[in-house]
């Protein structure tokens, strides 16, 4: 136990040094990877050790955080949320099938959990085990206290192939699967390739080491009473156990554990120290500065030195540029990727090239492009709002005619039945581009098409809106590209949302393949998850799923002030059942306010929609609100599933002051800042402040707003102006100015 502390004591002050060497404030200090960590019904978020951006990731697995137990701690976590692969136990004694299967009791005072390092003691064996992760590699350290023998433990698939190379050195070979869905679901495999070495903390060879490997199994044990350091340093590799030892060489041959621990902590100051915010609350620092950490979890660059193994053709590419997986565009094209384009213009670059890369080994324009290939999940293909957003903002360095290619291809040959990405199109999908709707089945109705998911069902009302957003971003892109044609047919596409408008239920409703209306309750019908007419969130959610129509909704609506006042009902609509009923009937829907839901991507942009509809006042109560009530600086603190960012940026922009709510057009809108001085540090060595003096829980009304020095009666900027640098100065004070920005017309590109 003594040595657990002297060793965080050290480490401690080591890492002090480096942020005492670079001159600045650290923020890395308000990071907590434990922030979220139980979740309100479904995922947590996993407290995850990796770099910013990069393929090696770690997370312990175990059944949840309250559990003080863990089951194992992976190599590597090849995809967001997956359990990890090569997972490592530690044990003393002799080994038997009971060893292999015991879990690690821990003690959760006693953790060091921090992005690039963590560690934690196991109270029944006396021993340490800490991680630091690299690029392509990371070190386990192992402190073992005094006993006759120790094992480290690895344990794979039946696939998993191990070899014993010296005895203080290993190679493993792992296999992992994807299975596809559909009614003709193919398997997918893929190799992964480990080379490991283990030393003492010095990084000398070990005396005494045996190296076993057995059966989708490797048992490493250490005799000799003394107590002992052990470094497993090991590489990753998705090409070769050939370039798997050259990514060895690269990082952490001759690294010790405190050299790797103290570069990742200069990563991660790298990007985190990129937004100086000043004010606030240390809790809502905490939340602000952890939810900007959450951002960089993904995308992952798996170029390993020149060359890539792609799960989109199953073969290895040459390339001297990152290649970017693992993404979720459903969750993440709303703040995420525009986060990015403010933040790393280059990184979001490369991103882009990646996703036209995947469409020509694919030949389908990914949407939850994953290491293995394309995931098939959700709805809808929101990979397009990608381009058009980037494009817009000036961000080059793809082929955008091919992105073109793939986008169009998509929205015209694929089916747009959820989860089945990447398939082609079926009876349902020829009656949608007939009639502008995908037609949905009346309650009870058996479901006529073989490939609609049993599950997940038609969506058929989140689709049309969904698939119009689409097409209007295909339209732009269209436009901007001068494909007149184009432009004027996936413009008309674009209003297929209102083809579901019902004036009398001011919603959008289902229709059957007669065009005739079916009346559900909109609140509660179609579950789980209101699967059979919307997704995940009932017909009050998906009321606002116009973004890239903002001026047509409010027609729907009747005007900016009918608009308003729905918007406010939204807020203060009751449930219709219990909240118990509710949530098991809906467990995305969490985090409710009224009928609006915190917890869920598609409502992230609605609070913002008052700027539009003349009451900018009403936005700045609402975020404030929302932030103070759904994210706190706790295990607690996220009101959803996070979704590896898309979550996160949402509160990334919202505290800063300002959200984009229509990806595609370069406008962002202002919300009200949580700190008084927020500054982003753009490249060119440019920087964007937003200024809002006495900004607090009260103080968060905006009385004047002025865009470097100029005075401004709008709640809107643009993309152009906030990376051109300059300075956004809000005079706040703690009642509404219900004038400031109420007759003001967002800029349209």
């Amino acid at each position: 136990m003594q040595k657990f502390r002297s060793f965080i004591t050290t480490l401690s002050l080591s890492l002090l040094s480096v942020t005492i060497v670079s001159g600045q404030d650290d923020f890395t200090k308000f990071v907590d990877p434990t922030i979220g960590n139980v979740s309100q019904l479904l995922v947590p978020t996993y407290p995850t050790f990796s770099l910013p951006n990069q393929m090696i990731r770690m997370f312990p697995r175990k059944t949840d955080y309250i559990a003080d137990q863990v089951i194992a701690w992976p190599f590597q976590v090849e995809a967001h949320r997956s359990p990890g692969i090569l997972n490592m136990k530690v044990s003393l004694g002799e080994i038997t099938e009971e060893t292999w299967n015991r879990k690690m009791t821990i003690d959760h005072d006693l953790e060091v959990v921090r992005p690039w390092l963590y560690s934690t003691y196991l109270v029944d064996d006396d021993i340490t085990v800490s991680y630091a992760p690299a690029k392509k590699c990371a070190i386990y350290k192992i402190d073992f206290p005094v006993a006759a023998v120790k094992n480290i433990l690895i344990d794979g698939t039946d696939k998993m192939q191990g070899e014993a190379l010296t005895q203080n050195s290993f190679s493993i070979t792992e296999q992992y699967t994807y299975t596809t869905r559909g009614t003709s679901p193919e398997t997918r495999k893929m190799q992964v390739y480990c080379y490991g070495e283990l030393t003492d903390q010095n990084g000398n060879p070990l005396s005494g080491m045996k190296i076993n490997p057995l059966k989708g199994r490797m048992s490493i044990s250490l005799s000799g009473t003394e107590s002992k350091t052990v470094l497993i340093k090991y590489a990753i590799s998705y090409i070769s156990p050939e370039q798997a030892k050259k990514n060895f060489k690269a990082e952490v041959a001759g690294a010790g554990f405190d050299n790797i621990a103290a570069s990742g902590k200069q990563a991660w100051e790298k990007v985190i120290n990129q937004i100086e915010v000043e004010g606030g609350t240390e809790a809502q620092k905490r939340s602000f500065y952890t939810s900007l950490y959450r951002t960089y979890e993904r995308m992952i660059d798996i170029n390993e030195d020149g060359q890539y193994y792609s799960g989109y053709d199953a073969q290895i590419h040459k390339s001297n540029r990152p290649f970017y997986v693992d993404d979720w565009t459903w969750d993440t094209y709303l703040a995420k990727h525009p986060l990015n384009s403010i933040l790393n213009p280059k990184m979001q670059s490369d991103i882009l090239n990646s996703y036209v890369q995947m469409y020509e080994q694919s030949g389908w324009m990914p949407t939850f492009p994953e290491t293995m290939g394309n995931h098939m999940c959700m709805n809808s293909f929101h990979s397009s709002s990608l381009f058009i957003d980037a494009y817009r903002k000036g961000i080059s360095g793809y082929n955008i005619e091919k992105a073109y290619e793939g986008v169009k291809k998509n929205l015209t040959e694929a089916t747009m039945l959820p989860w089945r990405q990447g398939l082609p199109k079926t009876r349902l999908d020829d009656f949608y581009h007939k009639n502008g709707f995908l037609p949905a089945l009346k309650p009870g109705e058996e479901e006529s098409e073989p490939m609609v998911d049993k599950f997940e069902k038609r969506q058929s009302v989140a689709v049309t809106l969904g698939m119009s957003y689409d097409a209007w971003t295909l339209a732009q892109l269209a436009k901007e590209l001068g494909k007149t044609n184009d432009y004027k047919y996936f413009s008309e596409v674009s209003n297929n949302y209102k083809k579901l408008w019902h004036p009398e239920m001011r919603l959008f409703m289902p229709k059957d393949e007669k065009g005739n209306w079916i009346m559900i309750n909109p609140k509660l019908d179609g579950c789980p998850g209101f699967r059979d007419y919307y997704d995940e969130n009932n017909g009050w959610t998906y009321a606002w799923q116009v973004q890239h129509d903002v001026d047509g909704l409010i027609n729907l609506l009747g005007g900016k002030k009918n608009a308003e006042e729905r918007l406010d009902q939204l807020f203060r609509e009751p449930l219709g059942v219990s909240k118990q009923k509710y949530l098991a009937d809906a467990p995305d829907a969490t985090g409710q306010v009224g009928q609006y839901v915190m917890g869920n991507e598609p409502s992230f942009h609605i609070p913002y929609l008052y700027n539009y509809f003349g009451a900018p006042w009403k936005a700045q109560k609402r975020i404030r609100f929302l932030l103070d009530v759904w994210f706190k600086d706790n295990i607690f603190g996220i009101p959803g599933d996070e979704d590896g960012g898309g979550m996160s940026a949402f509160v990334v922009f919202s505290s800063i002051g300002f959200y984009p709510v229509t990806p595609g057009l370069p406008i962002y809108t202002i919300g009200s800042p949580v700190f008084e001085t927020s500054t982003i540090h753009l490249p060119d060595n440019k920087q964007f402040k937003v200024i809002a003096k006495g900004a607090n829980r009260e103080n968060k009304y905006i009385q004047k707003a002025f865009l470097n020095g100029k005075e401004i009666d709008t709640p809107f900027f643009s993309h152009q102006q906030l990376m051109a640098g300059g300075t956004l100065e809000l005079i706040m004070g703690n009642k509404p100015n219900k004038e400031w920005g109420k007759n003001a017309v967002p800029p349209v590109k």
